[in-house]
């Protein structure tokens, strides 16, 4: 662990591949506020260039950026599906949501208040990424957690005959 930390990274840091790496970065860096920290080109099999390697920053986060090279195994994620969800933690989750519709991305689930104690909502970029955007908008024991979900469970059966 010393060792990742004397490069300047945590011990996990997001990798995503994407079809379009160019246009990748500045969806993030319109939609979500993202700062290039550094490109690096990488001539494509047809001697066209895209990005081999690229680092975002997203407040005090970093993601790594590259375009999919799939003779290399590095494969986008396919239409429709992704194995994982980037969650973003922001001061105004509503702006932040509007911003990323406005830039490209795919509405899926509007900002709301949710049990848990977040203003949440969910997207899905150009790219193929889901993201889930919250703010933190009030601490909630667990306690009242699951009672909060319990009855949100109970209500989503109403209306049903």
């Amino acid at each position: 662990m010393a060792e990742a930390q004397k490069c300047g990274l945590p011990t996990i840091t997001p990798h995503l591949v994407v079809k379009g790496g160019a246009e990748a970065i500045e969806f993030y860096k319109k939609a979500f506020g993202a700062v290039e920290r550094m490109r690096m080109p990488w001539p494509g099999p047809d001697g066209v260039e895209k990005i081999g390697h690229a680092e975002l920053e997203f407040g005090d986060s970093l993601v790594m950026l590259a375009d999919e090279f799939p003779e290399h195994g590095s494969i986008a994620p396919a239409a429709g599906g992704a194995s994982v969800v980037i969650h973003l933690m922001t001061p105004d989750v509503d702006a932040t949501y509007a911003k990323a519709v406005e830039a490209g991305a795919t509405a899926v689930m509007p900002p709301a208040d949710m049990f848990w104690g977040d203003r949440y909502g969910k997207l899905v970029d150009p790219f193929g990424h889901h993201w889930s955007v919250a703010t933190h908008i009030e601490d909630v024991s667990p306690e009242e957690m699951k009672k909060r979900m319990d009855a949100m469970m109970a209500s989503a059966g109403e209306g049903c005959s």
